[in-house]
């Protein structure tokens, strides 16, 4: 029988000396506030990249609520001038330590586009105005708490630092990049959603440890100079086996230390031996004890030259991703040992109302006070009802980032936030925007087995098929969605987060209550592709899924006489994806009628492993070998171009360009002027734009055979 690790309540510690000072309405961001709220100095200082919105989707504001909840005085220096140290200080030095974040979003995605064009704009900033964050903002804003207050402890997270975790693929350089940590020069990195870490950090700290020494809390990674004795380490290239290895150098070539050292040597803890299991069977690795065993990954040197060991180091990463089952993880680089703690222990239901509970205003802060910020005006009227995702899709973060398993708030939790909505956000009309998280619908769905989720380490519980240990009654997100538009002063409840329509249609009923009363017209779905050898490497549903979903939407749309669209998103130029598939994908557009404006460019964020074949043109789904089949992946300008038209064949800008590429790959039956050609000839094209030259124009609803998204 397996342990289902359990882990201390959030709300479990004792309130901390300053609790007596009580909420802030805002917590400060200026002297002057500090000084009205009677504060001398603040115990926690948060640099964040967003604007200051005090709203439980601004992860600044949660965190900083849940610690002025334990009793500590927190203060937000939001969007600092980066190019001084004199803005770090306005709050002066902190007792504890500064929190640093780049915001809700990694900085040099919110800053470039996935053709690497600078952006004009920043959804969390005032006014939508850019420019008002560094690239690579953890850093940035580390070393200048370092410059302002030397011996004030550094703790870095958000998903920008997240996902750096360790070495990583820098889409933006195009080089492999070492563990944020070490660039930003930060004491401890917090990783995922970090309140268990965080709140056991806090109050250790202020009990008088020294941060160096904290070295035990889950969802944590640090600086180690060698792997503390009584472990015993796993070379993970012997656990996973990348192909033939004889040319690679020893992993295990620098031993800091003693290496004579024995067990009856060690006078404690950090001399003992460490056990090193160079080829262990999966029997004796079985028999190891995981909390007291951590895998090597290949070294940063390595993984930086060798692009199937950084694709193999990725694998293991995603095996090691269940916090019940998952080892820690040690990288060395250069003389130094990245060490990465376990995955936290997800929040129970009841912590999930505590972090949702607080004071929050629900609006941006007094100071921007005649100043939009978009981000804000996107999501200041929805409700985040769930965290975590377990679908996997290789091309997202969120996994590696909160996980796989579902972290739920009550049904009162949820409903309560609706009443708040109503009270504090200034002009509300009765239309709440969303009620969801990373997907709408994953709401309390997990394994019906703890034991069988504490075992698991598959890296989907929906790929390549619904596991039959997975929950799919959708009965208790159906009762919310009825409750929710019930309440008083309600009158539409939309839902706007991405649907897991493979889930969907496994329960009708719950289908026909989003249908009928939660759909304004239209409704975002991704199935991201059409051809099955892209979607086995998205690990995405194949299309007779959607098919099946497609035929119940507009069923029931009928029945409630409503006319209402899809809107199906999809990707060009992910890895494995050749221009064969992106023309067999046009042609389905072309099929069904779709002209498809909203395009998505696969965009290699940090982490994820869609990002680990586009730097190694290797599927890390599967063993690695270095003589394996490689993928096509596109990755210069032209090509990612070319697929980004095929999505967009509708287009006139594109049809030279598509008229070339089909010609090349011997399709040229698709160029012509009739229904089952894909593009028109150079003379068909003529004479379409003097067509269209000559034509008055009409509004576009009166074009009811083309559905234009």
């Amino acid at each position: 029988m397996i342990a289902v690790k359990k882990a201390r309540s959030l709300n479990s510690y004792p309130l901390y000396w300053a609790e007596c000072f009580g909420t802030a309405p805002f917590l400060p961001t200026s002297r002057e506030e500090m000084d009205a709220l009677g504060w001398d100095s603040c115990d926690v200082i948060l640099i964040s990249g967003d604007a200051y919105v005090d709203h439980p989707s601004f992860g600044m504001a949660v965190i900083g609520r849940l610690l002025e909840a334990q009793g500590f005085r927190v203060g937000i220096i939001d969007q600092p001038d980066w190019r001084s140290k004199t803005p770090f200080m306005a709050l002066g030095k902190p007792n504890l330590y500064f929190g640093v974040s780049a915001g809700n979003m990694d900085s040099l995605i919110n800053h470039y586009t996935a053709d690497l064009k600078v952006r004009n704009d920043d959804a969390y900033t005032p006014d939508g105005e850019a420019g008002k964050r560094p690239d690579r903002a953890v850093i940035v804003y580390s070393q200048r708490c370092r410059e302002a207050y030397k011996d004030v402890p550094i703790v870095i997270g958000g998903i920008e630092a997240s996902l750096r975790r360790i070495a990583q693929y820098d889409y933006w350089s195009d080089s492999v990049r070492r563990s944020v940590l070490i660039d930003a020069a930060a004491d401890i990195l917090l990783y995922g959603n970090a309140e268990r870490a965080l709140v056991a950090l806090t109050h250790r700290m202020a009990g008088g440890e020294n941060i160096a020494t904290i070295t035990d809390l889950r969802g944590t990674a640090f600086l180690r100079e060698h792997v503390p004795g009584g472990y015993t380490e796993l070379d993970s290239t012997r656990i996973d086996w990348p192909g033939r290895l004889d040319a690679i150098p020893n992993p295990y070539e620098y031993r800091p230390g003693n290496q004579n050292a024995t067990d009856a040597q060690a006078e404690d803890n950090e001399e003992q031996v460490v056990r090193i299991v160079p080829l262990p069977l999966r029997r004796q690795e079985k028999e190891l004890d995981p909390e007291h065993t951590c895998i090597r990954l290949p070294s940063f040197e390595k993984v930086s030259k060798d692009a199937v060991l950084y694709a193999h180091a990725s694998r293991i990463l995603h095996q090691e991703a269940n916090p019940q089952n998952a080892r820690a993880l040690v990288q060395k680089h250069g003389n130094k040992e990245i060490w990465v703690n376990p995955p936290p222990i997800p929040l129970e239901t009841d912590e999930m109302d505590y972090v949702f509970g607080f004071s929050y205003q629900r609006v941006p802060h007094p100071k921007y006070a005649g100043k939009k910020i978009p981000a804000y005006d996107m999501i200041k009227t929805s409700v985040n009802i769930m965290r975590g995702c377990f679908g996997g899709c290789t091309f997202c973060s969120i996994t590696e980032h909160e996980g796989r398993v579902i972290q739920s708030r009550s049904e009162d939790s949820i409903l309560k936030e609706i009443e708040d909505i109503k009270e504090k956000v200034p002009g509300f009309t009765g239309a709440i925007s969303d009620l969801g998280g990373p997907t709408s619908n994953m709401y309390t769905l997990n394994c019906k087995d703890p034991e069988i989720q504490a075992s698991c380490r598959k890296l989907s519980c929906v790929y390549p098929e619904i596991c039959v240990n997975l929950k799919t009654d959708h009965s208790a997100t159906t009762q919310l969605y009825r409750k929710a538009r019930a309440i008083d002063g309600i009158h539409t409840v939309s839902i706007a987060s991405g649907l897991r329509y493979d889930l969907a249609v496994k329960d009708p009923e719950y289908v026909k209550e989003l249908v009928t009363h939660h759909v304004g017209g239209y409704l975002k779905i991704a199935p991201e592709h059409s051809e099955k050898g892209t979607l086995d490497l998205m690990m995405k549903p194949g299309m007779g899924t959607y098919a099946a979903f497609e035929k119940m939407f507009y069923k029931y749309s009928k029945e409630a006489g409503k006319k209402q669209f899809l809107i199906p998103y999809f990707i060009a130029a992910h890895p494995g994806c050749t221009d064969e598939d992106m023309m067999n994908l046009a042609l389905w557009l072309k099929k069904h009628d779709f002209n498809v404006d909203q395009v998505q460019t696969f965009y290699p964020s940090p982490m994820s492993l869609a990002t680990a074949m586009y730097r190694s043109d290797q599927n890390p789904l599967k063993p690695l070998r270095y003589k394996g089949r490689k993928i096509y992946t596109p990755k210069n300008e032209q090509q990612r171009r070319l697929q980004k038209a095929f999505l967009r064949y509708h287009d006139p800008k594109n049809w030279p360009t598509l008229r070339k590429a089909l010609l090349e790959m011997g399709r040229k039956d698709l160029i012509g002027d009739g229904e089952h050609h894909l593009v028109p000839s150079e003379k068909g094209e003529t004479r379409q734009r003097l067509r269209l030259r000559n034509k008055p124009a009409k509004p576009a609803r009166g074009n009811k055979r083309r559905k234009r998204l």
